[in-house]
């Protein structure tokens, strides 16, 4: 039987609270360490399930580790055993793990080969890999297809530059094609790139460590192939999903909270979208975000008197890991909103366990709900339910600390893959939750 939470809800949560790390850009930023031979120093690295097995991983294939401090660890990825690449356990380890596909791009780049299982990762949808394998095949790789062990090669004499245009503006895709190359011969010139701030992050890590990139920040990066790559440090910025599900909550439960160090300018449009739905916050002490304590949040119309829509589209539009807990912060609002979840086609079906808390939300079909807001005057009730994947079970969560009663939530490994310590970190904020193993 897997852990569980247990939440009484109902109490206003008062505080402040630090953000960790970015956990898509950790995993990111891990894999580039396969880049140099030489020390990569990172800090606010998040503690997080998906991480710290990711760290394991680069271990297995021979990175050697050392933790510095909570958060904080030098890689140096001098000797490594591409023999393990092809062995049972790594194909088992890698399968469990999303961010795995990363190790392919940095690999091909500087080793002249990849190899990488079918992954696994969350129920939210389907993932392609196609952006991912077409941008090596494009850079000169040959691909190979094992269909029997699910088990994918790339393999270079030499990575060449050339132009290509994504299919879609994968992030982890682009992430991947921009670390093959980086150490690439000539330049690469990619369209239709994906510019999310943690992809920034790691444009800026290359740039550090010697490589030269044009673009960083638009859908146009030009990546200018360098010979070798140096060491550097790095730091990652606090984590923007992480910051929007303490709004959130802040806004459900009638809270006064202050985030420290946002990193405000990376958080692009979320402050903008919480802000519609009539939630008040500050900046103050230059980057620390304050949610005052608010009887009522209303939901704004458009100009002209429709009903507010809030999709999810890629950078710099509204990130989808934060359309679950705009969808649950809007249940107490006043007013109604449209929530279009159109990049992953099974993030909404969770809704079903906050209509049985007493929420009014019309499942249109799986892309759309529409959330009638209760403005407070009935307050949802605690129940059992199960998370069915990292965001959506932190958007339950954010449910039952405003609900009346006694909530469980199970299958707490989804929350625990993407939050660090977060019950400690609720109950510092005045939260009354507790684990059951």
């Amino acid at each position: 039987m897997s852990a569980k939470f247990e939440i009484i809800g109902g109490h206003k949560l008062q505080g402040e609270v630090i953000p960790q790390g970015a956990k898509n850009e950790a995993l990111q930023i891990l894999c580039a360490v396969l880049l140099t031979p030489e020390r990569v120093e990172i800090s606010n690295i998040p503690e997080i399930i998906d991480v710290l097995k990711l760290i394991e991983l680069l271990q297995d294939v021979g990175v050697k580790v050392e933790k510095l401090g909570k958060g904080h660890f030098s890689f140096e990825a001098a000797d490594i055993d591409l023999n393990y690449l092809t062995t049972s356990e790594f194909k088992t380890k890698a399968a469990k793990l999303r961010g795995s596909i990363m190790m392919v791009g940095p690999m091909l780049g500087r080793f002249g080969v990849g190899y990488i299982p079918k992954p696994g990762g969350d129920k939210i949808g389907r993932r392609r890999l196609d952006t991912h394998f077409q941008g090596f095949i494009n850079l000169g790789a040959k691909f190979d297809f094992d269909a029997t062990e699910h088990f994918y090669s790339v393999r270079a004499e030499k990575l060449k530059g050339t132009y290509m245009l994504l299919d879609e503006a994968s992030v982890t895709g682009t992430a991947n094609i921009i670390m093959a190359a980086a150490l690439a011969e000539g330049s690469t010139t990619i369209y239709n790139a994906a510019c999310e701030p943690y992809l920034q992050q790691l444009c800026k890590m290359i740039v550090s460590m010697g490589g030269k990139i044009d673009g960083i920040g638009s859908n146009l990066i030009t990546i200018h192939g360098v010979t070798s790559l140096k060491g550097c440090t790095h730091r990652c910025l606090p984590d923007m999903i992480e910051i929007g599900s303490f709004i959130g909550m802040a806004a459900m439960t009638q809270g006064d909270i202050t985030i420290k160090n946002v990193g405000y300018p990376h958080l692009g449009i979320i402050p903008e979208i919480f802000g519609r739905m009539g939630i008040k916050m500050e900046l103050v002490n230059g980057d620390d975000l304050h949610i005052p304590a608010q009887e009522h949040y209303e939901i704004e119309s458009f100009i002209d008197g429709s009903i507010m829509t809030i999709s999810d589209a890629p950078w710099p539009g509204f990130t989808p890991d934060l359309i679950s807990i705009a969808l649950v912060t809007a249940t107490q609002a006043r007013g109604s909103v449209l929530i279009h979840q159109k990049m992953f086609e099974s993030r909404l079906f969770f809704v079903d366990k906050l209509i049985d808390m007493g929420a009014q939300i019309i499942l249109c079909d799986p892309h759309r709900a529409t959330v009638i807001g209760l403005d407070r005057k009935s307050t949802l009730k605690g129940v059992t339910m199960s998370s069915p994947d990292i965001r959506a079970g932190v958007a339950l969560l954010i449910a039952a600390l405003s609900a009346k009663g006694k909530s469980t939530i199970q299958n707490i490994e989804q929350i625990d893959r993407g939050y660090q310590d977060i019950e400690a970190r609720l109950t510092a904020l005045g939260a009354e939750i507790k684990r059951i193993p």
